[in-house]
């Protein structure tokens, strides 16, 4: 490793103990990823904040006693609690008490208590080019692909020693030579009314991370403008069936105005079709449910928007949730203020909707034993709820969630998958 006089120093302790012991870390995993040096960033996001047990907390801990301090502008991702309303759910006293220990450490630490796994959707978000340090598989994909920022996939501990040392390993993606794309993965035949659905994207997502795994893919055929949100739901559908950290749209990420430009001029590795009948079996493997009993609605991974409590408002409006069927939305203490002051949030609390904050059901012990079938438009949770909460699960778009919450029980509309 070739330090400049500034990391050496960091390393022997001049700039403090808790700086000393960053580094230390750092060295060691950038000699693990094959650097040869380390380069500079300008801001951070920290997945460690997720409390998982005693571990996290003495980490969080250890380095705020030692009085840590970001180096650069940090975000923090969700915690493992809501702190003003863990008491409505399964959380025990215990681990709301150590996890709000570990969300104090962090914040002692200088950093911006967002509180999201989608910090791209709040001031923190980066610029194309900027080279950051963020943790949150979904964050990753996002700032990589759809902004053009530049990181890594860090892992948890490592990204507040890069957030504390202002430094990371100069390698993988933060280098232009390896952002190129690697798969191509073209779209035949799939019609603009199926890429218009609103599942298509989340869909596309699962896929494409099945597909790619831990490689780069490049997808080609595109027709359609995608919103903000629906790239959202793509990275994070990406970034949970696959190990994907970046990805390209031709015509649509700022990295692929061309095929030619996604590969850098490169040939891919290899090249696949993605066909209506693909997208109908990836969509199906959503659905672990077999019939149509609901227990809960679940919204929000990644954390809602303000643009999708706007979405969910003239859905609800004047309407009301089952009195079996509970409708949790996860979110940030931001989005929920900004929905309150556009004026949509009214009509989905007075619909029976519960906002949980600053967390996410895969992070915290909250579901009651007696959920036991949910349903969600989110990929990733469809993807990761069978196994992290033994639950079973049905994949649908946010109207069909609004339809099942009203009757109290699993209703889709499958016109436009079964027509395509």
């Amino acid at each position: 490793m070739l330090l400049s006089a500034r990391d050496q120093a960091m390393l022997d302790g001049a700039l403090g103990p808790a700086a000393a012991f960053a580094m230390s870390i750092l060295v060691r995993m950038a000699e693990v990823y094959g650097a040869s040096e380390l380069m500079d960033i300008s801001q951070a996001h920290i997945d460690s904040t997720i409390y998982l047990g005693d571990a996290t907390l003495e980490f969080a801990e250890k380095l705020a006693s030692l009085g840590a301090k970001v180096a650069v502008p940090t975000s923090l991702n969700v915690s493992g609690v809501d702190e003003c309303g863990w008491q409505n759910w399964a959380v025990t006293p215990e681990w709301a008490a150590k996890a709000a220990r570990q969300m104090l450490a962090y914040e002692k630490m200088g950093t911006v208590p967002t509180w999201t796994c989608a910090p791209y959707q709040t001031k923190m978000r980066p610029a194309f080019g900027q080279q950051i340090a963020w943790g949150e598989s979904n964050a990753i994909a996002f700032a990589n692909s759809v902004i053009g920022a530049r990181t890594e996939r860090y892992p948890d501990l490592l990204d507040i020693c890069c957030a504390i040392t202002g430094r990371v390993p100069a390698s993988g993606l933060h280098l232009t030579e390896n952002r190129a794309g690697q798969v191509l993965l073209r779209l035949t035949d799939v019609p603009v009314a199926l890429q218009q659905d609103a599942q298509f994207f989340a869909v596309l997502g699962h896929l494409v991370g099945k597909l790619a795994e831990d490689r780069i893919p490049v997808i080609e055929g595109i027709v359609v403008t995608p919103a903000e949100d629906e790239l959202k739901a793509f990275a994070a559908a990406v970034a949970s069936s696959g190990c994907v950290a970046l990805f390209h749209m031709v015509g649509v990420t700022p990295e692929a105005p061309t095929l030619d430009a996604a590969f850098q001029g490169r040939s891919p590795e290899r090249s696949m079709e993605i066909t209506t009948a693909d997208l109908r079996a990836a969509r199906k493997e959503l659905t672990t449910a077999d019939g149509r009993e609901l227990d809960m609605v679940i919204l929000g991974s990644p954390h809602f928007s303000l643009a999708e409590f706007a979405q969910l408002a003239p859905l609800v409006a004047g309407r009301h949730a089952h009195p079996r069927v509970k409708f949790l939305i996860t979110s940030s203490r931001l989005m929920k203020e900004d929905a309150d002051r556009a004026g949509v949030l009214a009509p989905i609390v007075a619909f029976g909707a519960q906002i949980t904050l600053d967390t996410c059901i895969l992070a915290s012990p909250m579901l009651p034993p007696e959920i036991k079938t949910l349903m969600t438009n989110s990929a990733k949770y469809a993807y990761y709820a069978p196994s992290l909460l033994n639950t079973r699960v049905t994949f649908g778009s946010l109207a069909d969630c609004v339809r099942s919450a009203i009757e109290g029980r699993v209703v889709r509309d499958e016109s436009v998958w079964r027509s395509a």
